[in-house]
């Protein structure tokens, strides 16, 4: 009875280690699949990674050797030298892109008149859009029922400001400017520190018109291109420069000497701001003294009257073209809006 008893556990003993050593081959199997099959197995041919003899002839000068190996960078340093290239490079960048860039503030109209309205604002701010920040583009509108100019403006990408004014105007070219002053009254308001523009809805720009502006301490003036849809001419029109002096205009036309039209167009030159809310610094009468000295007219005067602080642009003779106005004829035309 005994004996049958030692028999069977003597099996059980058998069975436990056929298992478990089942168990560690499967379990060095299963391991061993995800070791990497690349790199050189212990088992592997030794003689095929020992290294080769070298034969040296006896007339062998191994100072040229010594001074090939001094002379030949090694992969640490080859890696260390880029990586500093790198890091200067990227010093480089940074240092570039800390430099600020002034804000430019475009001041644009509207007139419930124009039945391009929709076009001419999207058209713009495709422009705009692909100046360099920072950008505001201030527009201002009659108040209307309408929602067009709004949903225009959110989907443009470009950050604005939307004023809207109550007053009724039966001559347009006084509703232009009523419209403009709302604007610098809104800068003026909330000391928007940046290089003001007065942008029509039918000028056309080149890019580096905005870089060129930003560059202006006071007062700014450039030439401008007049382009007419039914006519095959260009008239041009702004300042005659000597180097960046202003020393004269060009003049579409002058009536006679008594003509006090001014030469300046209204999107023809740019100011800083600050001229806004700094009134003893540019001898202007303090908000809190008159509020209703009108801005739009304050800026015209001092275009016009502070000559040396009126710089040309570009400043190499500020000969370039780089705003057009192209003046499309509709049942309503806007008027050709001087400083007058």
């Amino acid at each position: 009875m005994g004996s049958v008893e030692i028999r069977s556990k003597k099996k059980v003993l058998l069975w436990k280690k056929a298992i478990f050593h089942f168990l560690l081959c499967f379990v060095m199997g299963f391991f061993t699949g995800f070791a990497p099959t690349n790199k050189p197995s212990i088992f592997s041919n030794q003689s095929e990674y020992s290294p080769q003899p070298i034969e040296m002839s006896p007339n062998f000068n191994r100072s040229l050797l010594d001074e090939t190996l001094l002379s030949a960078p090694t992969k640490s340093n080859d890696s260390r030298i880029s990586n500093e290239d790198e890091r200067e490079s990227l010093e480089t960048n940074s240092s570039d892109e800390l430099i600020p860039r002034r804000l430019v503030i475009i001041v644009s109209p509207t007139s419930k008149r124009d039945g391009l309205l929709g076009v001419k604002l999207r058209r713009l701010s495709n422009t705009l859009k692909l100046v360099a920040a920072p950008l505001l583009w201030v527009v201002v509108e009659g108040q209307s029922d309408s929602n067009e100019v709004s949903e225009i403006l959110r989907k443009t990408g470009v950050m604005y400001r939307h004023l809207v004014f109550k007053e009724n105007f039966t001559d347009s070219e006084v509703e232009m400017d009523h419209q403009r002053n709302v604007a610098l009254n809104h800068i003026e308001h909330h000391r928007l520190s940046g290089i003001v523009h007065f942008a029509g809805l039918s000028n056309v720009y080149d890019l580096s018109f905005f870089d060129e502006i930003r560059a202006i301490e006071v007062f700014g003036t450039w030439p401008m291109a007049f382009l007419y849809a039914n006519r095959q001419r260009v008239i041009i029109e702004g300042p005659v420069c000597d180097s960046s002096e202003v020393i004269g205009w060009h003049l579409k036309k002058m009536n006679n000497l008594t003509d006090t039209k001014s030469p300046v167009h209204i999107s023809s030159f740019a100011f800083n701001s600050s001229i806004l809310w700094d009134p003893e610094r540019w001898g202007r009468l303090s908000s809190v003294q008159d509020t209703s000295q009108n801005s739009i007219k304050f800026v015209k005067k001092e275009v016009l009257e502070e000559e040396t602080k009126l710089k040309g642009i570009p400043p190499e003779g500020c000969s370039k073209i780089m705003l057009w106005t192209l003046h499309i004829p509709t049942a309503q035309t806007a008027p050709n809006n001087q400083l007058d």
